[in-house]
Formats: C-alpha cells, sequence, structure tokens
C-alpha cells in the first residue's frame, strides 16, 4: 500500500499564488506517474496536471501557463505551484500516483480563491 499526503491549500485571492505538496510513503515499489486533480463543488473531478519519473508533463488547458507541476524522485513528492489564481480553479485538489500499474489517491486538500 503507498500514502499520499497532501499539504499546501488554503484561501487565497485572485490573482495569487499557492504551492501544493504531495509526499508518497508506504510500500512503494516504481512510482511512474504523479499527478493533480481537483474538484469543484457539484462537478467532476477532472486533470489538472501529471508528471512521469522521467519528468514529461502534461496539464489541462485551463491550467496551461500558470500551474507548474515538479517532482523530487528521490523523495517521491510531487509538487504543484498554481500562480495568477482564479475563482474558477476554487476545489479539492487531489494528488494521485500509479506504482506498479495501481493507482493511489490522497484526501484532497482544499483551495479557495477569492474574487
Amino acid at each position: 500500500q503507498v500514502q499520499l499526503v497532501e499539504s499546501g491549500g488554503g484561501l487565497v485571492q485572485a490573482g495569487g499564488s499557492l504551492r501544493l505538496s504531495c509526499a508518497a510513503s508506504g510500500s512503494i515499489f516504481s512510482i511512474n506517474r504523479m499527478g493533480w486533480y481537483r474538484q469543484a463543488p457539484g462537478k467532476q473531478r477532472e486533470l489538472v496536471a501529471t508528471i512521469t519519473s522521467r519528468g514529461a508533463t502534461n496539464y489541462s488547458d485551463s491550467v496551461k501557463g500558470r500551474f507548474t507541476i515538479s517532482r523530487d524522485n528521490a523523495n517521491n513528492t510531487v509538487y504543484l505551484q498554481m500562480n495568477s489564481l482564479k475563482p474558477e480553479d476554487t476545489g479539492l485538489y487531489y494528488c494521485y500516483c500509479m506504482d506498479s500499474a495501481l493507482l493511489y489517491w490522497g484526501q484532497g486538500t482544499q483551495v479557495t480563491v477569492s474574487s
């Protein structure tokens, strides 16, 4: 089993920045892909950004140019730097990872952007 613990969420004004962190621990074999999804109230969970162990990244169109995903492979940690935040970025942000084809989720961290 792999456990994921997120941190860094909070309340910020529009135009501000936040940095999310997610650390994986437990019986880790080989984590390939890590990333972030988010879920706004009344909406489906949507992809925000992903990163592979080799550093290849993918972003949703809504966050391109504003968010940056990065990763520390040695510490099995993924980060999400969020700049120029908008009220529509509000939601519960979930970290995930793929380890040996198994999918794991964190418990989520709340991000609230006020207008």
